[in-house]
């Protein structure tokens, strides 16, 4: 690569480095912020470290040991083609540097390389943590010789570079698409709906294809299932050649493909990157256009419709804040038609579970959609170098975030009910613990919009140039995903367990109770913040 690229790469790099704001920034609050988040997401790799450890335990143990690298290889592509599919319309395309980029002497394929190579690299640190965990994994229970180490941490550097690029051409035609139409945010967001859920269904089309007849051990299957998946997806099989046979071959090819697909790929989206920028970041004006009267809204309501517009605005804040909306819809609708005891054996793959233990549950559930992403959390970064306007209007602090509370309240609360109902009449719940049910949800999203803003607003950042730093990477929407995720799953294994012991009803009614507490506890302390802001 030409030294041209590995200096705007590098900058790019630094512009965002945590490492780098804690070495040069004298703003306290800053170094305080970045050190905070470093120390979080070091948690979170120890996590997932000792979550892959953990599995490919439960694989050597049952004597399926080499099937590691492939899987291995398995999980880091369909992670990565993930990532890249949902980051590829902020880094790629439509990314707010877009314009000063532009303007020094690069070539459009050089900018659109190096804008791959950045997202690469701060996606690397999830793959390498994976792979390395699954290495230990693979090491305890095959003991391979000494070369086998470097040649799969070699090797694992070039594993997501195919499913990257894949998924990066895949969002290239989905922005390629997009620029042709007048909405193109819409257009775009339709689009990586439609592929999303695709992914999200993924697992269970594969089942489909698969399963022939009984199945009585499964474990064979699932080994059989990764060794046809190592047939379909090339690099997979020479990752797993490569480290367990010390194939040549395997090594030259998945090196070799990675970086001619890499040429390739950037070849095509260079030809057009400029045109497809152009078109998403310009608006066509209506040529009919006529003046009316203005709609009379409270202050309140003006800045929620501000929030919607925002969001219908941006592909990326979209997708992030509809996802599961869209989601949690789609599996209402097939709840309702295929029955509730139906996806409960489907979900639990015919094991022996009464449905009916998993009603009080509901609720919880729909949350997990809902309110694994609350729009508070990015909202107040979201303003970003124009947080001076919101400062400079003659409302209240405490005002602003209760629109934004406001606006989350009004896109989440329609689905929580229209799921809740889906799922009570499916499974014949009562009259009256439905609406206890719909209560609580209601409550959930209360505390999952509160919660949200306390994160949004506490750890604030207005100093992005890439809304996927906010959207997707921020530390208050880590701050506020993380915990709520572990603990809602936590919650629905309890509250299934204490289904089985205590009345539905009073199940229902004590946690409205709590999370109300919650909720308000957490109003209250927006509240608070608003007046150091």
């Amino acid at each position: 690569m030409k030294n041209k690229s590995i200096l705007l790469i590098k900058t790019l790099l630094l512009s965002t480095s945590q490492m780098n704001i804690c070495k040069h920034s004298t703003d306290k609050k800053k170094k305080r912020k970045a050190v905070i988040s470093m120390v979080g997401f070091g948690i979170l790799y120890l996590m997932i470290m000792f979550y892959g450890i953990l599995y490919c335990m439960g694989f050597g143990k049952s004597g399926m040991s080499d099937s590691i690298p492939v899987m291995c290889a398995m999980i880091v592509a369909a992670l990565a083609a993930i990532l890249t599919f949902f980051k590829t319309n902020g880094y790629l395309f439509n990314f707010k540097e877009y314009d000063m980029l532009m303007s020094l002497p690069f070539s459009t394929k050089t900018v659109a390389a190096c804008k791959f190579m950045y997202m690469y690299i701060n996606s690397l640190p999830w793959y390498m943590i994976i792979s390395v965990a699954m290495l230990i994994g693979y090491a305890v229970y095959e003991k391979p010789v000494v070369c086998v180490y470097p040649i799969w941490i070699v090797l694992s550097f070039f594993l997501p570079v195919i499913p990257m690029l894949l998924a990066s051409l895949l969002g290239f035609v989905v922005a390629w698409i997009g620029s042709h139409f007048k909405k193109s945010n819409l257009i775009q967001a339709v689009l990586m709906f439609a592929v999303g859920i695709l992914a999200f269904m993924l697992r269970y089309i594969i089942e489909a294809v698969v399963k022939n007849g009984e199945v009585q051990d499964a474990l064979e299957q699932s080994k059989e299932a990764i060794d046809n998946a190592a047939g379909v997806f090339l690099p997979a099989r020479w990752f797993s050649e490569a480290v367990t046979k010390l194939s040549v071959s395997g090594i030259l090819l998945l090196t070799g493909v990675s970086s001619i697909l890499f040429v390739i790929v950037f070849m095509i989206v260079g030809g057009s990157y400029r045109r497809i920028n152009s078109a998403l970041k310009s608006h066509a004006a209506k040529k009919d256009y006529k003046v009316s009267a203005q709609k009379k809204r409270s202050v309140l309501n003006a800045i929620a419709f501000k929030e919607f517009r925002r969001m219908t605005g941006s592909t990326t804040y979209l997708v992030q804040g509809g996802f599961g909306e869209v989601l949690i819809t789609i599996f209402s609708i097939i709840t309702l038609v295929m029955g509730f005891d139906r996806i409960v054996e489907m979900i639990t793959s015919g094991a022996p579970v009464d449905p009916a233990i998993l009603r009080p549950a509901i609720p919880f559930f729909i949350y997990f959609f809902l309110g694994m992403v609350s729009t508070c959390a990015c909202s107040p970064s979201l303003e970003g170098k124009n947080y001076w306007i919101v400062q400079s209007l003659p409302i209240e602090k405490k005002t602003l975030y209760k629109g934004k509370m406001l606006f989350n309240m009004y896109l989440t609360v329609p689905f929580m009910v229209f799921a809740t109902i889906c799922f009570c009449v499916s499974a014949k719940v009562p009259l009256v613990e439905t609406i206890l049910d719909l209560l609580l949800g209601f409550a959930l999203l209360a505390f999952s919009t509160c919660w949200g803003c306390v994160c949004g607003v506490r750890h604030m950042r207005l100093d992005w140039e890439n809304e996927i730093e906010v959207v997707k990477q921020s530390a208050a929407v880590s701050v506020y995903l993380l915990p709520n995720m572990f603990v809602g799953m936590g919650v629905i294994a309890g509250v299934v367990y204490l289904g089985m012991y205590v009345d539905h009803k009073l199940l229902a009614g004590g946690f409205i109770l709590l999370i109300s507490l919650l909720a308000a506890l957490s109003y209250k302390r927006v509240m608070s913040l608003a007046k150091r802001r």
